[in-house]
């Protein structure tokens, strides 16, 4: 599994990453940032991220980060 980590304050909202995630696994968030823009936001209760990296490439601000989970036994 893999876990998506943005950068809220890093994000200016472009929607780079929200267009190009393949599982629409990510949405803009109703509360602003500190410079008052909607951050990207993981969809909350989803799960399926597949690691593509897509949105973390997209993304002109770096604000985004693919960690994978190793699931405890």
């Amino acid at each position: 599994m893999f876990t998506v980590k943005i950068n809220r304050e890093r994000c200016k909202s472009c929607g780079l990453c929200i267009e190009y995630c393949p599982r629409d696994l990510l949405e803009l968030d109703n509360n602003l940032n500190a410079r008052g823009v909607k951050p990207a936001v993981f969809r909350a209760g989803s799960n399926g991220c597949i690691g593509c990296t897509n949105c973390a490439l997209m993304c002109p601000d770096a604000a985004i980060e693919i960690e994978e989970r190793l699931d405890e036994e």
